[in-house]
């Protein structure tokens, strides 16, 4: 009897996910990761993003990342402030502004029909679960995930109150693997963050100007929610200072982060870790594009040689 000879199966090439974790304005470090990425010649296959993550995520896949950062490199302070339109009904900044100038100013389009598989992370309010946000608009489900609680408002979704997927799922390692990807990059924009934002506000030269700004966007914010306060009758201060009520936010909100994406990681852990260094930028600090990217590329450059050798070693 002769033998069938039958060519051989060609080997089906590794898949490359990209998780983007939240962590708000440091999240402009992103950019700075997929642009150092594809400088090194490696295009995820797969992306998949938490609160800021999933903004950048889904312009990076919608063919709007040069947009992005365009515009989040002209971001002056003066423009954040203009984006909060103050509430004090499910949180303190409804989040509407940013939203439709992003539907305004980027090409708004279903996740189905990204160049590449996208999904987002969200958090069911009620329920206590991670929510995969795999269908649908893509405004909708980043929106959904990028409402951090106690500042943007819960976002209803299908009849649940959506908020920040960074609850349960800072860095969605484990959703790139469901959409079936072999090797998974993730960043995590946290890692260096603990107490931060209680330190002392004195800083060397060289960031006074930086603190300066800092303090003025916290100051606008607190004077717009006592400004709300007041009308609703509810400003019972007596001329005593207001204290730091955003700091005590932003560092709660970094050591619940931090400690859950340990936990994640442990269970789930990525194959190469991106970890910028990005202890220097507060909470809300939209308007320091340029010293997150920065980062987000140094970070890639210090792990490209382990990258490659995951690459090698996967194929």
């Amino acid at each position: 009897m002769a033998t069938t000879h039958r060519p051989p199966i060609p080997a089906r090439r590794p898949l490359i996910g990209l998780a983007l974790g939240g962590g708000s304005a440091r999240g402009w470090a992103h950019i700075g990761v997929i642009r150092a990425l594809a400088n090194a010649g490696i295009e995820p296959d797969l992306v998949c993003g938490t609160s800021i993550g999933a903004l950048v995520g889904a312009a990076y896949v919608g063919g709007e990342l040069d947009r992005l950062e365009g515009w989040v490199r002209s971001l002056r302070l003066q423009t954040v402030v203009g984006f909060l339109d103050v509430s004090l009904n499910g949180g303190l900044i409804k989040g509407d502004k940013l939203i439709a100038f992003f539907r305004e100013h980027f090409v708004d389009r279903d996740i189905a029909d990204l160049a590449r598989p996208f999904g987002a992370v969200a958090t069911d309010l009620r329920r206590g679960q991670e929510v995969w946000l795999r269908e649908g608009g893509v405004s909708e489900a980043v929106r959904a995930s990028i409402a951090l609680p106690g500042l943007f408002t819960p976002v209803q979704r299908d009849g649940s109150w959506l908020v920040d997927g960074g609850l349960v799922n800072p860095v969605p390692v484990s959703l790139c693997r469901a959409m079936g990807a072999d090797i998974v990059i993730a960043v995590d924009l946290n890692t260096d963050l603990l107490g931060r934002h209680l330190k002392s506000r004195r800083a060397p030269a060289s960031n006074k100007r930086a603190a300066a700004e800092d303090a003025t966007l916290t100051d606008s914010v607190m004077a717009r929610i006592q400004s709300r306060l007041a009308q609703l009758g509810l400003n019972h201060n007596n001329g005593t200072k207001t204290p730091a009520m955003l700091d005590v936010l932003a560092s709660s909100i970094n050591i619940m982060q931090v400690l859950i994406t340990r936990s994640r990681l442990a269970g789930d852990p990525a194959d190469v870790m991106v970890t910028p260094l990005l202890a220097e930028l507060g909470l809300m600090e939209f308007h320091r594009a340029s010293v997150a990217i920065d980062a987000g590329r140094h970070a890639v450059e210090a792990v490209l040689p382990q990258l490659k050798t995951c690459l090698i070693d996967a194929q």
